[in-house]
């Protein structure tokens, strides 16, 4: 039984920052390239940074790129989303998602095996 529960959340003024933690279980945490998506009201659930599982490959999206970073923990089974200098267009409920694809697809919804259940962001002006 794979779950995965994102925390951290919350809100916050523009130019702060948050981290949100992913806590998995259920499945072999090392072997598992790990996602982090967004999605706001009316929008399409977006990609926003992933971290691999062999060396460690980082990718982001152009949005956040330079602002947030994903790292992981395999002691702890736990991913992070460290965001900094946030402003408004980053309010979204942010989504954790693990994948164990051999392709490279990190960017693509369908790449990713499980999802968490989100938890909220929001950054006011």
């Amino acid at each position: 039984q794979v779950q995965l529960v994102e925390s951290g959340g919350g809100l916050v003024q523009a130019g702060g920052s948050l981290r949100l933690s992913c806590a998995a279980s259920g499945l072999s945490f090392t072997w598992y390239n790990m996602g982090w998506f967004r999605q706001a009201p009316g929008e399409e659930r977006e990609f926003v940074a992933a971290i691999m599982w062999s060396a460690g490959s980082t990718y982001y999206a152009n949005s956040v790129k330079g602002r947030f970073t994903i790292s992981r923990d395999n002691a702890k089974n736990t991913v992070y989303l460290q965001m900094n200098r946030l402003v408004p267009e980053d309010t979204a409920v942010y989504y954790c998602a693990a994948a164990n694809s051999s392709s490279r697809d990190y960017y693509r919804r369908e790449w990713y095996s499980y999802w968490g259940q989100g938890t909220q962001v929001t950054v006011s002006s």
